[in-house]
């Protein structure tokens, strides 16, 4: 089974499928829904971008769309490297915010047991896992709490080395493991950052950090499929290889020039269409607890590189989807009467399992009680997947625009596809709005702001403007 994504029929087997009838003008309305006229009408547009996809890849920021096919060395390497952390280590600590946080987060909760820290380590045979996306000193300290730092391997990620947040928990990390271990420390931190430029491949220089490095057409939201993801993954006893495998069928799938063929075009065509609806809310809801992180990792991905003020000629824009992640069945009793009743602006993508990983039946009782007993009998499993057809169904009877992405199952190779088709759909969605999908400039602003507060040289002016901004009203407070 090691190798099955070599097995023809198998990788066919674990195809993901785009169900977007609820996308159609014919079950939706024609006020709400599409035709496949008007989608030809937009023809052109279409073309236009999925050609500047392909004639980008791997070129600039697009250095991701090759990661399938061109790492195998450092497969290898990570492969070997994350052998050694599950023999020699309990804990595997990533330190890193946003891209370099959601991706290996999602694919965790994807692929290993939901409870896999609680596991004892025979049945975990991997390190408890814990990624640290955030500065909250109450969460260093809890963390701190419940690890052996002498049986901790610290992954520290960041491309630029510039990330404050990330190298604030460097600093306090490596300081801990000095005091503690002395000249040892280096062997319990592994550097994942850009080759040839940044702070943090000086770093890993001069303390002699093991090292792994995130091409340079390859940006954080789009990260999961190099070392960033691959690593924390191996260290887990993920099937890396199979992971690539999966991304490699999708790209070969979505390099289909025909929209109705190519998936991720599809899914963009009809999220631009919708954008011009004035439809500016993208939901995102698996029916799957272990798919539940894919739609944190999906709202970056969607709103960092859509965002945007202007497009590529300047002109102002403000253009982007919000993107809004729910859990199935769970969000249908705190989210969906709001999506099936308020506003029409929203366009919500369900994922779908189709075997799960175990079957759980649902014990006879309760006889007397009709509204109870009738669940006896059935396994849980029916009973998600009839909620999630009833919560389509209903949104549709509703006149809300909805589609449904189906895996087979959840395992490295499917998950491959998913994260590898919401990247391309992404791309195209970005060229079809004419901006930049690769760069996050309102970002910048709070960043430096918070450089200039912490008092970081070279930012005297943020400083001074942050001193002269308005004060703030003591009649505009309740205290």
């Amino acid at each position: 089974m090691g190798l099955r994504y070599n097995n023809r029929k198998w990788k066919e087997s674990m195809r993901l499928r785009l169900d977007y009838n609820n996308m159609m003008a014919e079950f939706v309305g024609t006020k709400e829904g599409f035709t496949k006229k008007q989608i030809r009408e937009n023809q052109s547009i279409i073309d236009t971008a999925y050609n500047l996809v392909q004639l980008r890849r791997g070129r600039t920021m697009m250095g991701w769309t090759e990661l399938p096919y061109n790492q195998e060395e450092v497969v290898a390497d990570v492969i070997a490297t994350a052998k050694e952390v599950r023999k020699n280590c309990d804990y595997f600590v990533v330190l890193g915010i946003g891209g370099s946080a959601l991706g290996p987060m999602a694919v965790f909760q994807a692929l290993c047991h939901i409870h896999h820290n609680e596991l004892p380590k025979s049945k975990r045979r991997a390190p408890k896992f814990y990624v640290e996306d955030n500065v909250d000193p109450e969460r260093m300290q809890a963390l701190l709490d419940v690890i052996v730092p002498e049986r901790t391997i610290f992954n520290v990620v960041t491309k630029s080395g510039a990330t404050s947040e990330t190298m604030a928990q460097y600093l306090i990390i490596m300081n801990m493991l000095k005091e503690k271990l002395g000249d040892e420390a280096a062997q319990h931190v592994i550097a994942t950052t850009s080759e040839t430029k940044g702070n943090l491949i000086k770093i890993a220089k001069e303390e002699g950090l093991k090292t792994f490095f995130i091409p340079d057409g390859v940006g954080g939201r789009f990260s999961e499929l190099c070392p960033v993801g691959l690593l924390p993954a191996a260290v887990l006893g993920i099937d890396i290889r199979e992971m690539l495998a999966g991304a490699a069928y999708m790209d070969k799938i979505c390099r289909n020039e025909k929209v109705f063929k190519n998936p991720a075009l599809l899914l963009a065509t009809f999220q631009y269409l919708a954008m011009k609806k004035g439809k500016n809310i993208s939901v995102m809801m698996p029916y799957a607890d272990g798919l539940k992180l894919i739609a944190d990792w999906y709202c970056q991905l969607w709103a960092e590189s859509l965002g945007k003020a202007n497009d590529n000629a300047g002109f102002k824009v403000h253009c982007g989807q919000t993107p809004v992640k729910a859990l199935g069945v769970t969000d249908q009793h705190s989210q969906v009467q709001l999506y099936t009743e308020g506003p029409f602006d929203k366009v919500t993508t369900f994922l779908a399992v189709d075997e799960y990983r175990t079957t759980f039946e649902i014990s006879n009782g309760c006889e007397n009680i009709p509204d109870v007993s009738f669940l006896g009998g059935h396994t849980m499993n029916e009973l998600i997947q009839a909620e999630r057809t009833a919560t389509e169904y209903a949104m549709t009877v509703a006149k809300r625009l909805n589609h449904t992405i189906y895996l087979p199952q959840i395992n490295p190779f499917t998950i491959g596809q998913l994260l590898f088709l919401f990247e391309m759909q992404t791309a195209y969605a970005g060229e079809m709005l004419k901006i930049n999908t690769y760069d996050q400039p309102g970002v910048e602003g709070g960043k430096q702001a918070t450089y200039a507060l912490l008092g970081k040289r070279g930012f005297d002016e943020k400083r001074e403007e942050l001193a002269n901004a308005p004060k703030k009203k003591v009649e505009n407070m309740i205290i």
